[in-house]
Order: C-alpha cells, then sequence, then structure tokens
C-alpha cells in the first residue's frame, strides 16, 4: 500500500517521479479501465505515456476554458471504453471536466443543475466513480479543490461544488511542469498566488486555511520569479507546485472578487482568457477596493508573506510582479472591449465567490472594478 506524502481533504502523493505511482494508486481504487481526460496539446507531447497506464481510454478535447460539450463528448468515450474511473491530467481546465465527466457518469444531466448557483449541492453524492488527478501546471489547486468551473450552453460560467467533487487522490509531480512555457508559468502562478491571497483575506474563520494560505503566498512569491527564468530548476517547479497545492487546499474559506471577477469574463468564450491571466490583472485593484475592509493586522501578515513593503504596497507589489514576469496589465491588452463589459457586472456579483469578498460587493463595484481593469 502507498502511504501518501500528505492527507488534509484528500491523499496527496508529491514527489518527482510521483507519476509512476497512477497504475498502482488506481488498482487500489479498484478502477480496472480508466478513462484519461487531457488537452490536446498534452496528449501531442506524450504526457499521457508518463502514466504507465496500458492502453487507457483518452478522451483530449478539453478546451481551454472547459465547457458543458467538452463533458458530453468526454462522458461519451468514458461509456464507449466501458470506464469505471478517471484520470483528470493537465491544468485546471482537464481537472475540472474530468470531475464532472465522473459526476455524469452516475448523476442524470443536465451537467448545469449541478452547478452551485443553481442549487445543485444536496443533489451531488458519493456514488460516482474515483478521480486521480494529475496536475501539470503549478496554479490552480483543482487537484485537491472541491469544485469544477464550467462553461454552460446557456452562456454562464458557473462553479460545481461539493467535497464529494474532491479528488480521491492527487499524484503531484513537479518533473510533469518542467517544461511549461514561461508564460503560462507566470499566469498559472498568479493564479495560485491570488488563491493564497483572497482566501486569507476572506472573512470566514478558518484558522486551519489561513495558516495554509500564508506558507502557499510565501513560496510563490519567492519561487515564481526562479521558475520563469529557469524552467528546468526542479526546486523552483516543485516549491511552485506546493504553492498551488496550498492555494487548492485553502479553497474552504473561499475566495473573492478576483475570481468572481474573472469567473464572468471567462465566459467571453471567444476571447480565450487565461484564468491566471485575468486573476493577475484583476487582484491589484480589487485589493485597493478591498483595502479597508481588511483589518490592518492581516493586511501586513500578507504583505510579509509577499515580500511587500507593507499593506500599502500591496497593489503596487502585485503590479510590478506581473510586469516583471510579463504578464498583461490591463483588460484591453487581452483584447476586451469595454462594450464587451458592460453586462459583465451582474454575473461577477452574483458568483459563488463574491460572497466571501471583504467588502460586500455591489453590480455598481464589479462595473467600476472591470472599468478599472480594462
Amino acid at each position: 500500500m502507498i502511504p501518501p506524502t500528505v492527507s488534509y481533504l484528500t491523499d496527496v502523493f508529491f514527489e518527482p517521479g510521483a507519476a509512476k505511482l497512477v497504475p498502482e494508486l488506481l488498482r487500489k481504487l479498484g478502477v480496472a479501465r480508466p478513462l484519461v481526460v487531457t488537452d490536446e496539446g498534452l496528449a501531442g507531447a506524450g504526457m499521457v505515456g508518463r502514466l504507465g497506464l496500458r492502453e487507457p481510454a483518452v478522451f483530449a478535447g478539453v478546451h481551454p476554458n472547459p465547457t458543458e460539450d467538452d463533458v458530453e463528448r468526454g462522458l461519451e468515450v468514458y461509456r464507449q471504453g466501458g470506464c469505471d474511473g478517471v484520470v483528470a491530467l493537465g491544468g485546471g481546465s482537464p481537472m475540472d471536466c474530468a470531475k464532472c465527466v465522473a459526476l455524469l457518469a452516475t448523476h442524470p444531466p443536465p451537467l448545469e443543475a449541478y452547478a452551485f448557483l443553481r442549487g445543485g449541492l444536496p443533489k451531488i453524492t458519493g456514488a460516482k466513480p474515483p478521480v486521480v488527478a494529475v496536475p501539470t501546471t503549478a496554479g490552480t489547486g483543482s487537484e485537491v479543490g472541491r469544485g469544477a468551473v464550467m462553461t454552460f450552453r446557456s452562456g454562464r460560467k458557473l462553479a460545481v461544488i461539493s467535497q464529494e467533487m474532491i479528488p480521491e487522490a492527487a499524484v503531484c509531480d513537479p518533473e510533469l511542469t518542467l517544461d511549461l512555457p514561461r508564460g503560462l508559468t507566470a499566469a498559472t502562478g498568479v493564479d495560485a498566488i491570488s488563491h493564497c491571497v483572497e482566501t486569507y483575506l476572506s472573512p470566514r474563520f478558518n484558522p486551519v486555511a489561513e495558516a495554509i494560505a500564508l506558507d502557499g503566498l510565501a513560496r510563490g512569491c519567492r519561487w515564481l520569479r526562479d521558475a520563469c527564468r529557469n524552467g528546468r530548476s526542479l526546486e523552483a517547479r516543485s516549491e511552485m507546485m506546493v504553492a498551488a497545492l496550498e492555494g487548492g487546499l485553502t479553497f474552504q474559506k473561499g475566495l473573492g472578487a478576483v475570481h468572481s471577477l474573472s469567473h464572468a469574463i471567462g465566459a467571453l468564450v471567444h476571447r480565450k482568457l487565461h484564468h491566471g491571466t485575468l486573476n493577475a490583472v484583476f487582484l491589484p485593484h480589487v485589493l485597493r477596493f478591498n483595502a479597508l475592509a481588511c483589518p490592518r493586522p492581516k493586511l501586513e501578515a500578507v504583505a510579509r508573506a509577499a515580500g511587500a513593503a507593507g499593506p500599502g504596497d500591496l497593489p503596487g507589489f502585485f503590479e510590478r510582479l506581473s510586469a516583471e514576469l510579463g504578464l498583461p496589465p490591463r483588460l484591453r491588452d487581452l483584447g476586451v472591449t469595454l462594450e464587451e463589459l458592460e453586462p459583465l457586472a451582474p454575473l461577477a456579483k452574483e458568483d459563488h465567490t463574491a460572497a466571501t469578498n471583504p467588502l460586500p460587493l455591489s453590480v455598481d463595484a464589479c462595473r467600476e472594478l472591470f472599468r478599472a481593469a480594462w
């Protein structure tokens, strides 16, 4: 029996080369015929072969912002292959898609009925096939997250949330991130950092999550530049994978306006906007907005962990970090127009992450934050 490196919310197997553990983990979970859910790029790069599985069924059609159609196509491959478990291989998109494929394998459609804002939480049961998550980026934390964010045919980008959605095991192998391009390393890294900042500043009571968030934030801000400068550094890649993992472990405390804004604009499927890049754009503006609502000792703790000069420097610190990493500073740099932003403020206000923002969000506040970020 393989002992997990960590067991907090789920079992985590963390070490260079950990991908080789996947076949044994599947056997332990009783999975004889797994479906690997991934994307075309990873499949084309031979990443599926690094899992050591013998001729698994593969669905490699996940889009950068996964859709309801992606899930249904993956479910068709699952059923045609007589599968009894799912391996999620990739960044947040394949992992979220894989979670939803596993859900619909035993729960009746439509998928949107299980979205949190559609009252889906009590409909999700543990009667679903096991999921083993293998991240290939260091950012989303979805490998230990209880949610899956999906763009539905209705045009809404919503989260399916339940403790039952947490994968049965997370296999974190930093060697799988050694060839991650610099731009994607930067965007996913700031995604992890934003998770740690937002969860720590969430007004909910969860000191365990807060301690994890501060550690993840310190690691992310310390090692992200190194991971971007030298992508083959196993030390930097390992530290960033820890930061991403810890960001995911803190989701229990809730997020905030950075994510409610990102989720709303992420529904602009034609723009193909990267979630981590959006978080990098929104983070400084949301910190300014929330400044008076956050207890000063907490802001001081964030500043110390990040390496900023003090609470007042936090927005500028993250702006400078994004600039140093080559991330775009404004939404207009991503091709987004003001006209596209106009209908998104109500969606951001209604997003499930808005409820745990330190300062209550109104539609007008969301509209102003979009404009400030534009």
